[in-house]
Formats: structure tokens, C-alpha cells, sequence
């Protein structure tokens, strides 16, 4: 007998994988949280009924939301992490030899617990000695920090349960203030097929603090629409001139990080909007930083 899991992606839209078995499936604080193994994507972790991340495409997801910051920082030492409990993110970012310290800050533990058991080649990095990992909540260690981070990464869920406040203007107030003078900031932003809506307020509230704001698209299968968006917000470098590749990567390459900022028609359509004219905005404005829209 075939087993199937089936994320509905909208309304109107479904995708379907099939199963070997079903490893975990619980409901933790927060969240349903389960682990299938898949015969297309290998192993899958799954929160409350959303794919997160699968074995054979992670690399793409976690390589576009960590060396586009990484690579347009000129002197990363001190990176934060919010959410990103399956440990990709980090495993991304500790190949940059200049990374010092890599904070993780999860909410879930169960989530990191269950990743480092069922997903060891995506949660390698956790125990890497200039990795810290807390259990705790993300917006309130934000809030709580200032001047501390070179790059701060939004990690998150789709936006509902404990993940809607990572996409506020609050949130992103809150971790500008938490960037050192020249910090970098990246969100992971939907898709433009299916969230147009979502993408034009995260740009614009983004756009309201950063004096540099950018989307950029990387191509995830298993992601709905398989096109998904990141929206980076820079408070003094552009990511159009990036640091040289020194690694070794499966996606990301210079000439791709280049590309990704190259936007179809319709993905710069969501963009265009006129500069915010929130008070963070203003005062940047009086320095000399003319917020930089498509």
C-alpha cells in the first residue's frame, strides 16, 4: 500500500510526496513537529503541516540565506541566528573562516533535538565549538540586544503559531538595533507567486529601518511555487559587490549571489514602492542614507 504526505500549499494548491515512513510525529509546545522519509527528498522535517527542509534541496535554501549576508559583510566575526532549529544555517556559516561565534536562538527545542537525532547532515555543525545554541524566544533575545551582531538571520517558520512576530516591523526595528554600524540583516520572505502581498510588507518594513533594502530569489523544490524570496536589509553595504567564493558550495556561487538581485518583471513589480517615511526612515534620511528601492 503507498503512503502519501500532502502539504496544502493554498487553498487551491496541494503537493504530494510519497512515504517510506513516518519517523517522528508529536506535538510539542509549539508546534507539530514530524520526520518522514520521503522516496523523491529523503528524509523530511515537517512543523505544523509545512515542509521545512528535506535532505536532497536544503543545501539550496541554507546556502542562499547564509553566504549572501556572509559574502556582502566584509569582516563577519559574530553572527546570530533566529530560528533555524534543523542546524543549516549554521553548518553554512561556520566555512566562513572570519566567523568567531554563530548564536543560534530556537524556541523549540524538540526542533533542534529531533533534527540533530533523524537529520545529522544538516544539524552537524550544532556542536561546533564556536557555536552556541539557546532554547528561547527569538524576538525577545533580539529586543534585548544592541550594537552585538555583524549579521542576524530570520530563520523562520512559515508566518503563523510562534513565527508570526519574526515578520513585524517591531522584530526588524529590533534587530537593527541589534547590528553593529555596518550590520547585515536577511529574512527569508515567501514566495512571489503565492505571498505577493506578504513580500511587499516585509520590503516595506524592512525598507522603513534599512537604508539598503533587496529581495533575492533562489529556486527550493520543494517550496511552494519552488520559487522562494529573501529580503535583505544592509545599514551600509550593497550586496551587488561581494566578497570572492573561498569554499566549497553546491549552489551558491559569486556570479549567482549577482544574479539572484536580478528580479523578473513581476518580482519587481512587489518592490516597486516609494521609500518609507517611518521615523527610523526619516532620521536616516537627515544622514545622508536615501532609503535605496528598486
Amino acid at each position: 500500500m503507498e503512503i502519501w504526505y500532502t502539504e496544502k500549499q493554498t487553498e487551491n494548491l496541494a503537493i504530494s510526496f510519497r512515504l517510506k515512513e513516518t519517523l517522528v510525529r508529536e506535538q510539542t509546545q509549539f508546534q507539530d513537529l514530524a520526520i518522514v522519509d520521503t522516496l523523491q527528498y529523503g528524509k523530511m522535517l515537517v512543523l505544523d503541516n509545512c515542509v521545512m527542509t528535506t535532505e536532497v534541496d536544503e543545501f539550496v535554501y541554507h546556502e542562499m540565506i547564509t553566504h549572501v549576508a556572509l559574502h556582502t559583510h566584509p569582516n563577519p566575526k559574530k553572527v546570530l541566528v533566529i530560528g533555524g532549529g534543523d542546524g543549516g544555517a549554521m553548518r553554512e556559516i561556520i566555512k566562513h573562516p572570519s566567523v568567531e561565534r554563530a548564536v543560534m536562538v530556537e524556541i523549540d527545542g524538540r526542533v533542534i533535538d529531533t533534527c540533530k537525532e533523524h537529520l545529522p547532515s544538516i544539524s552537524c555543525a550544532l556542536s561546533d565549538p564556536r557555536v552556541e545554541v539557546m532554547v528561547d524566544d527569538g524576538i525577545k533575545f533580539v529586543k534585548e540586544a544592541r550594537d552585538e551582531f555583524d549579521v542576524i538571520l530570520s530563520d523562520s517558520t512559515d508566518p503563523i503559531g510562534p513565527a508570526v512576530g519574526l515578520f513585524s516591523a517591531e522584530f526588524y526595528r529590533d534587530a537593527f538595533n541589534a547590528l553593529k554600524d555596518d550590520g547585515i540583516f536577511v529574512a527569508q520572505s515567501e514566495s512571489p507567486f503565492l505571498h505577493p502581498q506578504l513580500i511587499k510588507d516585509v520590503q516595506s518594513r524592512v525598507s522603513s529601518v534599512f537604508p539598503i533594502t533587496r529581495l533575492y530569489l533562489a529556486s527550493i523544490p520543494t517550496y511552494p511555487s519552488g520559487l522562494w524570496s529573501f529580503t535583505m536589509g544592509s545599514k551600509k553595504y550593497d550586496p551587488a559587490t561581494p566578497r570572492p567564493l573561498t569554499f566549497d558550495t553546491k549552489y551558491y556561487t559569486t556570479e549567482l549571489h549577482q544574479a539572484a538581485f536580478k528580479l523578473p518583471r513581476f518580482a519587481l513589480e512587489l518592490v516597486a514602492q516609494p521609500a518609507a517615511q517611518g521615523p527610523m526612515a526619516q532620521g536616516l534620511a537627515a544622514q545622508g542614507l536615501a532609503t535605496q528601492g528598486r
